[in-house]
């Protein structure tokens, strides 16, 4: 069952995925709140509607999370439809990366997944409907070098997304878990930075990455058909190789990389 969307929270909302999803969420008819660090990147997205709000969150904080969803709430109203898109994507080698980074990414990525679920099931609970679009990523199945500690942290969203997709199985709350593979936003930008890795380079220069528009697409045909997994854009072949020959997997990536 599709669940009519009249209020939205999309974190991420400054930039990328999260902002597509909220003007498309917009169009749709629904009242959005958009959860971002980027203040100037929100008063962008929010400029395109009068029914987009913004709050500036720390979804790794949980007082800040607790506070900006109440806030949410009292002004849209029960929210509908959670789309946690927000996430950081430095690129670094383990051996090189110290604790207190890894500890870092580890808590927005996966602990602001977290404690986005934790501040909005409650009253989907208690109104036994809503839905949750929850970013994962192929690169949590299929780990990627000098991606190390990004790839860690997705994978800890992928396994608890698809835990809570199936407790919830018998309620009327629908969540979807997406495992996009490189996907032409900002956050791939990050990427670029430091111990940059040849693929997502390669991916960059070449037009090969995932035009976004074409992700949400394909998140919507996914929703639409109920699925608790969406792999857009053939991200489930990147799954599969890695599931079924991960040696090789590792023998062609670090080739690339060394060449």
């Amino acid at each position: 069952m599709t669940t009519k969307i009249t209020t939205a929270l999309v974190t991420g909302g400054a930039s990328g995925m999260g902002r597509i999803c909220a003007l498309r969420l917009v169009k749709q008819g629904a009242q959005v709140a958009i959860f971002d660090m980027n203040e100037a990147g929100m008063e962008e997205t929010a400029a395109e509607s009068d029914n987009i709000h913004c709050f500036k969150c720390d979804v790794s904080n949980w007082d800040d999370v607790q506070a900006k969803v109440k806030l949410a709430v009292d002004k849209l109203g029960p929210i509908d439809r959670l789309v946690h898109a927000a996430a950081i994507m430095p690129s670094r080698t383990l051996v090189n990366d110290d604790a207190e980074n890894v500890v870092r990414v580890m808590s927005i990525n996966y602990g602001g997944t977290v404690h986005m679920v934790k501040a909005i099931l409650p009253s989907m609970l208690e109104r036994d409907s809503g839905e949750m679009i929850l970013f994962g990523s192929v690169a949590g199945e299929s780990m990627l070098p000098n991606l190390g500690t990004y790839c860690a942290s997705k994978a800890a969203v992928n396994v608890y997304a698809e835990a809570l997709a199936w407790e919830l199985d018998k309620t009327g709350i629908n969540v979807h878990v997406i495992y996009p593979q490189g996907v032409d936003t900002p956050l791939v930008d990050q990427a670029l930075q430091i111990d940059v890795p040849k693929s997502i380079a390669h991916g960059k220069e070449s037009g090969q990455l995932s035009n976004p528009e074409d992700v949400i697409d394909a998140i919507e045909q996914g929703i639409a058909k109920g699925k608790k997994r969406i792999y857009p854009c053939g991200s489930r072949k990147l799954s599969l190789w890695h599931a079924l020959m991960p040696n090789l997997w590792w023998k062609v990536l670090l080739k690339f990389e060394q060449s």
